[in-house]
């Protein structure tokens, strides 16, 4: 089943909506009467019904992503190591999708906690795996002559990419993921779900592929 939110953020706010229109309902019936508790009841539900139509109209204008205002021979390219380095693979789709063009390259590494570590308020860890990650990752790519630069996102990969998208005006985005690891759109898979978000070319790179389990290009 596809999650219907954009973040863990986005649920942790709207469990703690509920808990608080439910207290609200709750103190109004116990303090006013019944039907002071179905007064709020009602509000509390046009409440969150506007939230929601907002949330979605917010949602829809992230398919637009800055445009590129630059040199007519110059290709940004985002690249997203979602919980893995990059290697010789995503060397080759970069050198792909900027022949005889300038290229400026924008690595970002996802910060991703487990959940014991989030309940303990301890990312330091995650941060830290992060930060090798994009070490490596920029370590390969300017081994190989492509000069990059690089940033820790957020631990939501959706919300890393669309911050970056909000500074970094890029043509695509190539997002770089473990071999093995599933992104059919039936999954809700990251590749899939940026798909749906963003109003870019996507492509799927996957490290240590072999021969024949090459980068999936967005068919759009």
């Amino acid at each position: 089943m596809r999650n219907p939110f954009s973040s863990e953020t986005e649920a942790f706010h709207l469990l703690l909506g509920t808990v608080a229109a439910f207290t609200a309902i709750v103190l109004a019936a116990l303090f006013g009467g019944a039907w002071v508790g179905v007064s709020v009841w009602i509000v509390a539900t046009a409440a969150a019904a506007l939230v929601y139509l907002n949330r979605g109209r917010a949602t829809r204008l992230v398919r637009t992503a800055p445009a590129h205002v630059g040199p007519t021979d110059e290709r940004r390219i985002l690249v997203v190591a979602d919980e893995t380095p990059a290697d010789e693979t995503l060397v080759r789709e970069i050198e792909q999708a900027t022949i005889g063009c300038r290229r400026r390259v924008l690595v970002v590494s996802p910060t991703h906690a487990s959940r014991v570590r989030r309940w303990m308020s301890d990312v330091d860890g995650a941060r830290a795996l992060a930060r090798r990650q994009l070490d490596e990752s920029l370590d390969t790519l300017r081994a190989s002559g492509i000069d990059a630069e690089g940033e820790i996102g957020e631990e939501d990969s959706l919300q890393a990419i669309e911050d970056a998208l909000r500074t970094f005006g890029a043509d695509r985005i190539i997002i770089v993921t473990q071999r093995g690891v599933r992104s059919d759109p039936d999954e809700g898979g990251l590749v899939a779900s940026a798909r749906e978000r963003f109003a870019l070319p996507i492509t799927q790179v996957v490290t240590g592929a072999e021969a024949g389990m090459g980068p999936s290009a967005n068919p759009g």
